[in-house]
């Protein structure tokens, strides 16, 4: 895999010529720091499909995009999730496609049915509509961008291929409504969210069957990102992350971030076992990372195929004193992932 730099708005949009690309937006809303009232996830995925024949018809599926939702209820210790898939023959979005999803190669312009995840300049829309729940969230950047890696150039392995690009919008102001059921809440006041988009012709290096993952927003207005990606045995292959303050961004070398597991959930749907709570070492500091609610494992099986565990938690410094909010994402617990 090549190392280019990115350029953005273009970098915002599709890489149809990658095997695999995601869109993430995660964050907390309502309540306060100390209690935040709800988690909410947002992910559109593409995978390019493998082609075995001449495709010549304009409605041939090329690309697959994918899209998971959810809403972490935290008083109410509840998660609710949806997923849609849909395949997409590759063709700019059209008021005349025939697609029912795509993806824009300008901008972030990602639309599966009435799923949607667009850019306006620089503020982030997206609308979600599922079977319980509802999002109509607007992000508005508060900091430049973050280029993860090597000015957005990303090692998850030791060969050349196995990375990605990669950026971050850590600290974006979040607003619009969050409806559960009948009942509409305003989602504002101290809300935040957090973006990764990330793309890459192999994201995993051989022998690893998942990863782990934490994106935290530090009340103090810094951003934190920490990663391993594990074998089977649970051990590192890989790791890495960086941490930006107000004057400064550290990239965290391989080897200098580790993981180590605090409590475990087991999950009673697929009988997969959590590390639900962490301490998590890195250059910048030691950090204890707590999920605000156990159960918040997700089954995408009837789209990207996986199950796996994405939610809401608290971050603690050494003097257990809370100084963040965020994201825990941990894959290839309940099987070994596949991409």
């Amino acid at each position: 895999m090549r190392h280019r730099a990115l350029a953005f708005p273009r970098d915002h949009g599709a890489h149809p010529d990658y095997q695999t690309e995601w869109w993430y937006v995660t964050g907390h809303a309502g309540g306060n720091d100390d209690a935040p009232a709800f988690g909410f996830q947002i992910t559109f995925f593409r995978t390019r499909v493998e082609q075995t024949q001449d495709l010549k018809s304009s409605l041939a599926a090329r690309q697959l995009l994918f899209a998971h939702a959810a809403v972490t209820d935290v008083a109410g210790k509840k998660l609710w999730h949806d997923q849609r898939i849909a395949r997409w023959s590759g063709s700019p979005p059209s008021a005349l496609s025939a697609d029912f999803a795509s993806a824009s190669l300008e901008t972030t312009n990602v639309v599966l049915r009435d799923w949607s995840l667009k850019r306006e300049g620089a503020v982030l829309n997206a609308k979600i509509v599922a079977t319980e729940f509802a999002l109509d969230l607007r992000f508005t950047p508060t900091q430049p961008l973050l280029l993860q890696g090597e000015q957005g150039y990303s090692q998850k392995g030791p060969q050349a291929i196995e990375a990605s690009h990669y950026y971050s919008e850590p600290q974006l102001q979040t607003q619009g409504t969050l409806t559960l059921g009948r009942k509409v809440h305003a989602v504002g006041s101290g809300s935040r969210a957090w973006l990764d988009h990330e793309w890459s012709h192999a994201m995993l290096p051989a022998g690893a069957v998942g990863w782990d993952w934490i994106g935290i927003n530090l009340f103090d207005g810094s951003a934190l990102t920490a990663f391993q990606l594990r074998d089977a045995q649970g051990q590192a292959l890989w790791d890495g992350g960086s941490f930006r303050s107000a004057t400064q961004t550290q990239t965290f070398p391989r080897g200098a971030t580790r993981f180590t597991q605090k409590r475990r959930w087991t999950s009673p749907a697929h009988n997969a076992s959590y590390p639900v709570e962490w301490t998590v070492q890195t250059p910048a500091a030691h950090y204890t990372v707590k999920a605000l609610v156990d159960n918040q494992e997700l089954d995408s099986r009837q789209s990207t195929g996986a199950i796996y565990w994405e939610g809401l938690c608290a971050v603690y410094d050494q003097q257990a004193q809370r100084v963040g909010l965020g994201y825990l994402e941990m894959t290839g617990y309940a099987a070994h992932l596949q991409l």
